[in-house]
C-alpha cells in the first residue's frame, strides 16, 4: 500500500526516471499517465464537458496509433464506460454530481470500475491492460476528498510513477471541479513486478536518486 498526501514532485527525480525509461525504449511518464488523466487535452479545454468531448473525439485515434490501446484507455472507461444497450456511462461526471449533491451521501456510489470482464477475461499468457481495477472515493472527517485505487499487478518500474501521477491529476480534477481540498492517495497493489530491471540495478538506481 502506498499512501500520500502533499502531491509535491523533485523534478530532479522525475528526470532521472525518465531517462531511464527512455533508455529502456520504455514510456514516459507524462505518456502513462495520460492514460489516466489526459492533461494536455484539459489544459486546451474551457470546462469539464469540453474536456470529456474532446477525449472522446480523440479515442478512435488513440486506439489506431497504439495496438495497446486496442480495447481503450483508463480514462476513456472513466467517462464513457459501454453500459446496456450500447449506451455509456461518465463515471467521473456521476462522482462529481454526487460529491456536489446534497441529498444522497452514500459513500458507495463514489467508485468507478476500469475493469470490464466482458472483455478482459482472456485467457492470454499476457495482458498488459487493464492492471488498474477500480477507483473509489471519500470525503474525510475534515472535509478533503480522498481518493483510493486498487491494482491487482502494478509494473513498478515502467509505469508505477506515470500511474500515481495519473491517478492523483484524476484526484486533483475532482477536488477541483466540487471546490474540495485533494488530502490524500492511497494506492493497493496486490502483486508487484519490478520488470525491465534486475533488482541489483533496481538497488543502484535507488541508490543515484537518494545522491
Amino acid at each position: 500500500m502506498l499512501s500520500l498526501t502533499g502531491f509535491d514532485e523533485s523534478q530532479k527525480v522525475r528526470q532521472l526516471l525518465n531517462k531511464a525509461l527512455n533508455d529502456g525504449e520504455l514510456d514516459s511518464i507524462d505518456t502513462v499517465a495520460g492514460t489516466i488523466f489526459p492533461m494536455g487535452i484539459f489544459q486546451l479545454s474551457k470546462d469539464r464537458f469540453q474536456f470529456y468531448d474532446e477525449y472522446k473525439q480523440v479515442i478512435p485515434r488513440i486506439r489506431k496509433v497504439d495496438r495497446r490501446n486496442n480495447r481503450g484507455t483508463y480514462f476513456e472507461r472513466l467517462i464513457a464506460y459501454e453500459g446496456n444497450n450500447g449506451e455509456t456511462v461518465n463515471q467521473i461526471e456521476f462522482i462529481i454530481q454526487s460529491l456536489l449533491s446534497k441529498k444522497n451521501k452514500r459513500r458507495s456510489k463514489l467508485q468507478a470500475s476500469t475493469f470490464d470482464p466482458r472483455v478482459d477475461h482472456m485467457d492470454t499468457p499476457y495482458q498488459g491492460f487493464p492492471c488498474l481495477q477500480h477507483v473509489a472515493f471519500n470525503v474525510s472527517e475534515k472535509g478533503g476528498l480522498i481518493m483510493n485505487s486498487f491494482y491487482a499487478m502494478q509494473y513498478l518500474f515502467q509505469r508505477a510513477y506515470g500511474n500515481w501521477l495519473g491517478l492523483i491529476n484524476l484526484g486533483k480534477f475532482i477536488a477541483r471541479e466540487t471546490g474540495l481540498e485533494f488530502e490524500r492517495f492511497n494506492c493497493f497493489v496486490g502483486v508487484e513486478k519490478l520488470d525491465k530491471m534486475t533488482k541489483e540495478k533496481a538497488k543502484q538506481f535507488l541508490k543515484s536518486l537518494e545522491n
